[in-house]
Parts: C-alpha cells; structure tokens; sequence
C-alpha cells in the first residue's frame, strides 16, 4: 500500500458514520467471541481500533496491526485513554511481510476488500492462527455498482468459502447480516461475517 490514502484520513477517521457501522459490526462479532477469556486476538487492518477495541473485554489479549502509522497513533491514544490493559498495535502490512505471531483468533474487518491478492493474505493469516484457531471476516457482499480500481467490489459466499478452504480451513460459515443505505463507495450495500476455523 504505496502513498497509503488511510495516512491522510487518520485524524478524521472516526466519522459518526463509521462509528455508527463499527456498532453494528461490533455487536455482530461479540457472539463470535464467547468463551474466548483466555484468547489472543489480532486486529489486522485494526485502523483506529474502533472494532477491537470495543472487544477487548472478551479476550486476553489484543493486537492491532495496521499499515498506517498514523491510525496506529490514534489508536494507541484511545488504548491509553480508556484505559485498556490488554491492548497493544504493531505497524505492519502482511502483504510486504509476516512477522512470527501466533494468535487464536483473527479479525479482519472491511479490510479484504483493499488487498488486492485475496489468497496471499488469507495463506498469511492461515499461517499466524494456532490450530483450532478462527478467522473473522466481515466485508460486503458482492456489488456490481461498485468499480474501483484499487478495491474489491465485495465478494460472492461461494467464490470467499471456496478460497478459505483452498487455503486449508476445515470449516467457514458465512451469512448476510445488515443492509446499509450507501455504506459501499456511497452505494447501497449489504455485509456478510465469515468465521473459518484451522
């Protein structure tokens, strides 16, 4: 992610929009998250840590790793606000390189969509959960409206659970669970959550 465009759109990131969405998606995770008091979780592509952050209270532990430092600093400055002991960010784009974690439970929120190499990122976070672990995607479903060259226009249930299990998870469920009016590039637009397991 050369001339990283979340660089610039650290500062004014939390918009009432996206805070309003991160609620959804927030609430959406929480039963995904039962029974994980002993787990670690990474945030990949945390951004502010407007999701993870609001979970922190389910896990051990959580890391948000982000490949904008200045999402990061807004992020950090959240951690030590609230108050949140558990919480740590790590700078880093797992597209350039993976560094050597291990965690039981990954999240990747409204991320999938800018990383262009699907099946690369999802080999790298395979690689990074401990057996039995899970994989949390949430993104939007596929959208025709949408074109844009440098981002997804969603992803179809079928051609995302064939992929995940290509890569080697055993299982992935996965279901639409909200439809938002211009949530998608100002369209209209649905979002599905996909939890795979190792």
């Amino acid at each position: 992610m050369e001339n990283n465009v979340f660089e610039q759109m650290a500062k004014r990131y939390d918009t009432e929009e996206r805070i309003e969405l991160a609620k959804v998606i927030v609430n959406e995770v929480r039963p995904e998250l039962r029974n994980s008091q002993s787990k670690s979780l990474i945030d990949y592509g945390s951004g502010t840590g407007l999701i993870s952050l609001e979970l922190s209270d389910l896990v051990d532990c959580i890391l948000l790793v982000d490949s904008s430092k200045q999402m990061l600093e807004v992020a950090k400055a959240k951690i030590s606000r609230k108050g949140i002991a558990n919480a740590k960010v790590l700078y880093s784009d797992f597209t350039q390189e993976t560094p050597e974690l291990k965690a039981d439970i990954v999240l990747m929120s409204l991320v999938l969509l800018h990383i262009p190499d699907t099946n690369k990122i999802l080999q790298e976070l395979f690689g990074i959960l401990n057996d039995g672990g899970k994989l949390i995607i949430i993104d939007f479903d596929k959208n025709d409206k949408i074109q844009h060259p440098n981002v997804h226009n969603g992803f179809s249930h079928e051609e995302l659970k064939k992929r995940l299990s290509d890569v080697g998870f055993k299982t992935t469920e996965m279901k639409t669970f909200y439809h938002g009016h211009r949530i998608f590039m100002s369209q209209d637009a649905s979002m599905f959550i996909s939890s795979s397991i190792k």
